[in-house]
């Protein structure tokens, strides 16, 4: 088996992001515990400070429970848009020492710098300059993971995170470098659950076999593991538990899907409210699109029940586009087979199938009645210099008898 490549695969995590840019545009909040996400009885964390994390707050945990878990914390509804335009100049930090930066979330992302070496050193100082130069610009903590490949990298951030408990917070050392020679000795000692693609059911087989660690997956042969997953799965296990991660550092990535979805304080059953909430969801995921230069072939709406019972639907266009009236006309279209007698709880509307050219080509009959291109362009700009609440489609204003329940949850993804 050939060795391992030289550690020039960062990978760099935001510590407790929307909380610490709460933090840094209100200062006052320093220390205290703060917790972003639903602030309604519906609401699921988004994120939490490491002062809420002491008493057991985690992100996608439910408000209510993190309410009776923390009730002096500081809770958030949240501000997305401020999020991506912090996010934005995070990622033009990380362009600054290579183009190879691949962009997993708003607050994490991958970096090849391979050859950036001459320019700034070793990949160890890098990720230390990245650090110092972040908390310099932006005020705001990053863990920083070194490794041959990216499955290294990823493990050595989760390494390198401050840790919070009962007793306090116990910073983390910041940036860990996994060198080839130790790679094999650190990843051994991991319990299995920690590798990519190890999910519930996988863990479950794997203790049924006696794996714990990933040592133990080492040991075991790769006919057994083919065995028990299939050819593909069985070989990908193996392959990792080598310390064996092929996938390269992608720069200029298309996101596979973008989506937005809101739970209501109360189940809606009234249809027209659901209609004016699908407006403006289109209106928001029409302005995320083009921020991304994406337009999408599918759109994609999700209902949840009061009683947890979840539907999607979707309808594949015959043009790609990034307008929201369009978006909004087939979500409209798909919630009329819809029956909402039974109170919707969540509302959600993605776009899939995501073209990355920005092309927005439309049928000759649409061509009329459709805005030009000039308006989009015109909404995205006063959004960006005024923020995204400056303007809005009319059909969502709270005005008359279809107004949107207040006190609603976003999550967007």
């Amino acid at each position: 088996m050939a060795p391992l490549g030289d550690a020039t695969v960062l990978h760099v995590d935001m510590d407790a992001f929307f909380a610490a840019a709460e933090v840094r545009r209100r200062p006052e909040l320093a220390g205290l515990a703060v917790i972003v996400g639903g602030t309604g009885d519906r609401g699921v964390v988004a994120a939490a400070s490491y002062e809420a994390r002491r008493f057991g707050v985690h992100s996608a945990m439910p408000t209510v429970r993190a309410r009776r878990l923390c009730p002096q914390g500081v809770f958030l509804a949240g501000d997305h848009a401020y999020y991506r335009e912090v996010s934005g100049r995070i990622m033009e930090l990380f362009r600054s020492f290579t183009p190879l930066v691949e962009a997993l979330s708003l607050d994490e992302a991958f970096l090849d710098v391979a050859g950036a070496r001459r320019l700034f050193g070793p990949p160890g100082d890098i990720a230390r300059r990245i650090r110092a130069d972040l908390q310099s610009s932006e005020g705001l903590a990053c863990s920083v993971g070194v490794g041959s490949n990216k499955l290294l990298a990823k493990l050595a951030s989760r390494a390198a995170k401050p840790r919070a408990g009962p007793a306090g917070i116990e910073p983390g050392p910041g940036t860990v470098v996994i060198e080839p020679h130790d790679a094999l000795c650190f990843l051994h000692r991991l319990p299995v659950g920690a590798l990519w693609g190890v999910g519930p059911a996988t863990l479950r087989r794997l203790s049924d076999m006696g794996v714990e660690t990933v040592g133990d997956l080492a040991a075991t042969p790769t006919d057994t593991l083919v065995a028990a997953f299939g050819r593909a799965h069985g070989h990908r296990l193996a392959e990792l538990s080598q310390a064996r991660d092929p996938q390269p550092v992608v720069a200029s990535r298309t996101p596979k899907s973008l989506s937005v979805e809101v739970t209501f304080p109360r189940d809606v059953t009234d249809r027209a409210a659901l209609e004016q909430e699908i407006v403006r969801q289109a209106d928001s995921l029409g302005s995320r699109l083009r921020s991304a230069g994406c337009t999408t072939r599918t759109v994609v709406l999700k209902l949840r029940f009061g009683d947890f019972r979840t539907v999607t639907r979707s309808r594949r266009l015959r043009e790609a586009t990034a307008h929201a009236p369009h978006l909004a006309r087939t979500a409209k279209e798909l919630l009329a087979l819809l029956d909402v007698a039974a109170g919707v709880r969540l509302l959600g509307l993605g776009a899939g199938g995501l073209l990355g050219d920005g092309s927005i080509q439309m049928r000759l009959e649409e061509a009329a009645s459709a805005p030009p291109s000039a308006l989009d362009e015109a909404l995205d700009d006063l959004r960006a210099r005024f923020g995204p609440q400056v303007i809005a489609p009319a059909s969502t204003r709270p005005s008359g008898a279809h107004r949107s329940p207040p006190g609603r949850s976003e999550r967007v993804s």
